[in-house]
């Protein structure tokens, strides 16, 4: 009886596994689903970024969220402010994708279009970010206690301690993004679709992730439940493309009866956000990315995490200068570990691992050889260029292989890369602040 029992024990536990697959499946695609849709209404589009991270919705959620917070919610930094500094961030990377559409959402809460001519038409106290933008950019261990003192003390055009650490969140959130727009393929997507005026510069009524903060007027019961598994993206594709068209409809008739001031006034704003060049937002072109070396006879020394790490000291700082941020930023770094893959944790810790190395980051209590075991060179040297010089990969120079990966499992290697630099960024830059604060 009891090995009876024990042979019927596996068949049953496997149905049940597969029923729980089954309803992960589909909770899974009514999440990415109820996103798109809320993108829809907030937006009357989907960005391309969304699109690709679609594959993954629970990682998704995380990434809108505090996008959307470092973006539009509480901080001590005006709108416009906010999308110069993620224009700055763009132009080191001379992503054309990120500075079109910063650009865009500048003007729509309110930013002053003659900023848009580049860097030196902008406010003296932006233009002094421009050093540790393109430090923390490409060679983040730069970055020093010195930097945080001479942005803090500069006369009338200082930076407040909440100011400067909210643009270096910023700073680094888009960075690390443009390492994902390229290498998920984004950069030459157009995503310029008409945005809705803020009035007064407050940003839009809702967004994506407030889904899962349950802020958004979302679909009724009814609607949701017609979004089921058998939902697939074709459905909301065609969705989608029928309420461009509406739209657009809408729009059309719109137009026709605006004043001619308004007219003048959206072609002013066009002409600024085509003139928006990535090459007018930097200066010091020729500083990039140089390979991150341990000789004796170097002043940088290798960051290393046993000292000062994001859990047991960055996440604690950047919560407290900037509210809630440490547990959003927390929350992505969480959810990109988690995310369900056919590759091993051992893996997964490789990618990460790599990465901060190659930005001068080591554990003291991980064996390095494991990266050459689990990665392929190939592998490595896609990894290193999208994640220290991304604009590079425009060029089929150092290609991935993909042939043997899934859609979702690309997305999924570019996400470890996105976090991993985004953390890389922060925990330079947050350290550097906690020096200048003990000093």
């Amino acid at each position: 009886m009891i090995i009876c029992a024990n042979k019927m024990e596996y068949p049953l536990r496997s149905q049940g596994q597969r029923v729980q697959k089954q309803v992960m499946v589909n909770t899974e695609k009514e999440r990415a689903s109820l996103l798109f849709m809320q993108a829809l209404i907030s937006r009357g589009s989907v960005d391309a970024v969304s699109h690709h991270m679609a594959s993954h919705p629970q990682y998704l959620e995380s990434f809108l969220r505090s996008q959307h917070y470092i973006l539009h919610m509480d901080g001590p930094l005006p709108l416009p402010c906010r999308h110069y500094i993620a224009i700055m961030a763009a132009a080191r990377h001379h992503c054309s994708y990120l500075v079109s559409l910063h650009s865009a959402h500048f003007l729509r809460v309110g930013g002053d279009p003659v900023w848009l001519q580049g860097l030196e038409a902008a406010p003296p106290q932006l233009r002094l970010l421009d050093h540790i933008n393109k430090v923390l950019a490409h060679q983040p261990w730069l970055v020093a206690c010195s930097h945080i003192q001479t942005l803090l003390k500069t006369g009338e055009q200082c930076w407040s301690l909440a100011e400067l650490v909210q643009a270096v969140v910023l700073l680094a959130h888009c960075h690390s993004l443009c390492s994902f727009v390229f290498g998920s393929g984004t950069d030459g997507v157009c995503d310029l679709s008409p945005l809705p005026k803020s009035p007064n510069g407050t940003p839009p009524a809702s967004c994506p992730c407030d889904v899962a903060n349950g802020n958004a007027n979302v679909p009724d019961v009814t609607q949701r439940r017609a979004l089921d598994s058998s939902c697939e993206m074709l459905f909301l594709k065609e969705r989608i493309q029928k309420s461009q068209e509406e739209r657009e409809k809408r729009e059309e008739r719109l137009l026709h009866a605006q004043t001619i001031q308004q007219t003048e006034l959206e072609e002013e704003e066009e002409v600024a956000v085509y003139l928006a060049e990535p090459s007018r937002f930097i200066s010091d072109p020729d500083f990039c990315y140089q390979e991150f070396t341990r000789r004796d006879e170097d002043h940088f020394q290798v960051f290393r995490v046993q000292d000062y790490s994001w859990e047991d000291h960055g996440f604690s700082l950047v919560n407290r200068l900037y509210s809630d941020i440490g547990h959003l930023l927390d929350d992505r770094f969480r959810s990109v570990a988690a995310l369900p893959s056919s590759h091993s944790p051992d893996l997964k810790r490789a990618i990460w691992n790599h990465i901060h190395c190659v930005l001068g980051i080591r554990y003291d209590d991980y064996d390095y050889g494991e990266v050459n075991q689990l990665l392929e060179s190939d592998m490595q040297l896609y990894i290193k260029a999208v994640a220290c010089f991304p604009d590079d990969t425009k060029d089929p120079v150092c290609p991935l292989p993909w042939a043997p990966l899934k859609p979702s499992e690309r997305i999924h290697v570019n996400l470890l890369i996105m976090e991993a630099r985004l953390q890389a960024e922060l925990l330079y830059a947050l350290r550097a602040i906690t020096q200048y604060m003990i000093a």
